[in-house]
């Protein structure tokens, strides 16, 4: 027995989806292919959102950092997970997985606060629409950007910090694809009720409060929207919201039923399809949600793939 930064310094063996060996290749050629998916989609809209001045808008800017999220978020897991499918190599470092769980953690809680940001920048857009540049202005649209980030990575240094402090014991396998803060905490070795106490708090904060207030933000949405006469008004203002709704569902949905179910019931098995799905189904539909129906975006491209035709 002994304290996670002394006892475990000789590093992980990440099982991944070992015990179901028929379908790791499978998997690989769908995971590298999503991966290839979420780098092109999302490195697109960083792109455009730079170089189109029609997409030099706070709701771009916010998109801007969502994409840029998404492929820091992904990059820190996918990476190692088509290793280990590939059977090359299954362990992980200590440093390795500390560095994996901030990351991981410090970006998916970003992603939770900045998500909260979009929905009022959505909220300010259709509730105010007459004072939206003026709400809305490059100031404040940086300062809730940067709030995001330093929100994200301090209640991931809160968790990586206590899950460092707990004292862990068994062998050193991780039934799982990364070190994932649920598969940690399977390993305590002690009466961890009160460190688990204080992580159960942090994660609730950064998932339940944004929800919440997402939520509430909607709920405003909807009624200004009813009250808009034009059908085709109404249609513009849903199906520009129903994006940023379509995606906050498909990543708080599974981050609550993650890290919000007690320990005891938390399954491995089904957790790992689960971190799946958010670590890179969810980035890699991001960009196509908020494209596939945006009439902005679509003309951007075809402005950019028009320069360079002309210009060869």
């Amino acid at each position: 027995m002994g304290s996670f930064n002394t006892s475990f310094r000789d590093g992980f063996i990440l099982m991944g989806f070992s015990d179901w060996s028929q379908l790791e290749p499978i998997l690989f050629v769908f995971i590298s292919i999503f991966y290839s998916l979420t780098i092109f989609g999302n490195t697109t809209i960083i792109t455009l959102s730079l170089l189109e001045p029609q997409l030099h808008t706070p709701m771009y800017f916010f998109l801007r950092h969502l994409s840029f999220l998404n492929l820091c978020y992904t990059t820190s897991t996918v990476p190692q997970l088509l290793i280990n499918l590939h059977g090359l190599d299954r362990t992980i470092s200590y440093e390795g997985c500390v560095v994996q769980l901030f990351s991981s953690l410090a970006l998916g809680s970003t992603e939770c606060v900045l998500l909260v940001v979009m929905a009022f920048d959505r909220y300010a857009a259709v509730c105010h629409p007459l004072h939206y540049t003026a709400i809305m202005h490059p100031h404040l649209c940086q300062t809730l950007a940067i709030a995001s980030w330093v929100g994200g990575f301090m209640n991931s240094l809160v968790q990586t910090g206590l899950m460092m402090a707990m004292p862990l014991c068994g062998l050193h396998l991780l039934n799982h694809f990364f070190c994932e803060m649920t598969v940690l905490l399977k390993l305590a070795c002690e009466d961890i009720e009160g460190a688990e106490t204080k992580m159960f708090v942090a994660r609730a904060l950064i998932l339940v409060v944004p929800a919440v207030l997402i939520l509430g933000s909607y709920v405003y949405i909807v009624q200004t929207v009813l009250k808009v006469r034009s059908v085709a008004g109404r249609r513009k203002a849903f199906g520009t919201c129903g994006s940023h709704l379509l995606v906050v569902s498909l990543f708080y949905g599974s981050a609550i039923y993650t890290y919000l179910q007690p320990m005891h019931s938390y399954s491995e098995s089904e957790g790992k399809f689960v971190a799946l799905f958010y670590t890179i189904v969810t980035p890699m539909l991001n960009p196509l949600i908020y494209t596939l129906r945006n009439k902005d975006v679509k003309g951007a491209v075809r402005k950019v793939l028009g320069r360079g035709r002309y210009s060869v």
